[in-house]
């Protein structure tokens, strides 16, 4: 080869590189957003896996779920073993999230209740992508809206509701951010493919539609638009609550009475709301309200207030948890704080850009900063260290890990089974899956005499009586229809033998 041949081919080659280096720097930040959430979702899923292998995932949450996208794999739409009664009933007579249905082909491809947390992890982490974009479009910064991106995963609730048991209304939270983006960006058919698939997660969904609603048509002055879009939100909440439930339920909603105090209903709370207005104000003011304000605000520094309309779409969700006498409503770990995470994420991105251009970035890494040292403390990560989570189920020994996995070895696939809730966690992929102390069709028992939650027809949720659990177990070995299998570090099985 040729002096001047090779001059070509070396000249060739650093103009490729420089292109190739230009290329990356270019979308360097965008590349770190990316490279973030596939980061992010990997250790989650690690996480999760971690506590559904040892059993600190059980048939109350993840079981539920399970079992709803298991049915509808199967030729049975949503339908579930009722924890309380026994009965089998289609989920939307509890809560109105046909969302579900949309996960059963995933399980036909991979059969485990871990696809569920791997799609939730993945989906969530997706709304990294939308806080990118509305940090590009208004604060003319790629490094101030990759900061507040990675500040979106860095937010410890976040993390600790997609870490969490697997609930259809975390799926929300990046639905909701891409609705404020395409609204942003006012394409409003893209807009309604996400705020269909947002208030399909829950029944009360349609009420951050109907707030961003208002919002569009007050910030952007669009308001026969916003005003339909609200509509159509008030419509879909109100149709979910008051048709839905009762027509698959044959009552209303079981979870109006985490509302006794303030009216039991949305009807006795507005009517609570004119005739004793101290009840209701007191219901949402208690200490506990407060500090879950604070723990919301806190990681974001409040900078969601410099753009108070956007920060307003979260009070229909902040109302109804402040309203519930169910304290996990109030606690940010947990997945009630999903419709309230993207829309103080987002006005914290629009309230920035409201402070001096040179500032932004520095005032992005603070928000970062702040929300990571939180984390540290709050999110799943202390797993990693072998501790116990704020709020996550103690761990297990390896013994008794051992025995609920052997325990649980020995159900047939497809066995009508009764099982306490570590267990169930692991046995809802079925169509009969009752929780202790019912029996039904059972005919598998699998009882954690250490677990000493039960159903109870008094109830929508669990409630702890260990003396009912021990009393459960007596009365099955004293019947002659049924068959201790197994016993072992306070793990008990039983099979139907007779009639």
């Amino acid at each position: 080869m040729s002096s001047s041949a090779t001059t070509e081919s070396g000249v060739a080659s650093t103009r490729g590189e420089s292109a190739a280096r230009a290329l990356v720097g270019d979308r360097a930040w965008t590349l770190a957003v990316w490279g973030a959430m596939a980061g992010w979702s990997a250790v989650l899923f690690v996480i999760i896996r971690n506590s559904y292998v040892n059993f600190r995932e059980g048939r109350f949450d993840l079981g539920n779920m399970v079992q709803a996208v298991w049915s509808t794999a199967h030729g049975h739409p949503l339908e579930v073993t009722y924890g309380s009664t026994g009965e089998q009933l289609v989920r939307l007579g509890g809560h109105v999230d046909p969302f579900l249905a949309l996960l059963a082909p995933l399980w036909i491809v991979w059969p485990s209740p871990l696809v569920l947390g791997l799609a939730q992890v993945v989906v969530v982490a997706l709304g990294a992508l939308p806080v990118f974009w509305l940090g590009r479009r208004h604060l003319g910064s790629e490094k101030a809206a990759g900061l507040l991106a990675f500040a979106y995963l860095a937010y410890p609730w976040t993390a600790t509701s997609a870490a969490a048991s697997i609930h259809p209304v975390t799926f929300a939270i990046p639905f909701f951010l891409f609705c404020i983006w395409f609204l942003d960006t006012e394409r409003l058919v893209p807009f309604a493919v996400f705020a269909v698939l947002a208030m399909s997660t829950g029944e009360l969904m349609g009420l951050p539609i109907a707030a961003l609603g208002v919002w569009y048509a007050l910030a952007r002055r669009q308001r026969w638009t916003g005003g339909v879009i609200a509509a159509i939100g008030v419509a879909w909440s109100a149709i979910a609550i008051s048709v839905i439930v009762p027509a698959f339920s044959g009552e209303h909603s079981m979870f109006f009475g985490f509302y006794d105090e303030v009216g039991g209903s949305p009807a006795g709370v507005l009517k609570k709301l004119f005739t004793d207005p101290g009840v209701v104000l007191s219901a949402v003011t208690e200490p506990h309200d407060l500090a879950y304000v604070f723990l919301l605000g806190l990681p974001l520094l409040f900078l969601f207030v410099l753009s108070p309309g956007l920060a307003a779409v979260a009070l229909p969700q902040l109302l109804a948890n402040g309203l519930s006498d169910f304290r996990s409503m109030t606690d940010p770990r947990y997945h009630s704080v999903a419709a309230v995470i993207p829309f103080l994420i987002a006005a914290t991105v629009l309230g920035i850009a409201r402070i001096g251009a040179p500032r932004r970035p520095l005032v992005a890494s603070a928000v970062l900063l702040c929300s990571a040292l939180l984390a540290v403390v709050v999110a799943p990560w202390p797993r990693a260290l072998g501790m116990a989570p704020l709020g996550g189920r103690e761990t297990l020994s390896d013994a008794h890990v051992k025995a609920l996995s052997d325990a649980v070895a020995l159900v047939p696939s497809g066995a009508a089974v009764t099982a306490s809730n570590p267990a169930g966690g692991h046995l809802s992929g079925r169509r009969y899956v009752y929780t202790v102390p019912l029996l039904e069709r059972a005919e598998w028992v699998v009882v954690d005499l250490d677990d000493p939650w039960v159903s109870s027809a008094a109830s929508p949720i669990l409630t702890r009586h260990p003396k009912v659990v021990r009393r459960f177990v007596q009365q099955l070995e004293g019947d002659p229809a049924w068959t201790k299998v197994f016993e072992r570090d306070r793990v008990v099985v039983f099979r139907k033998t007779g009639s």
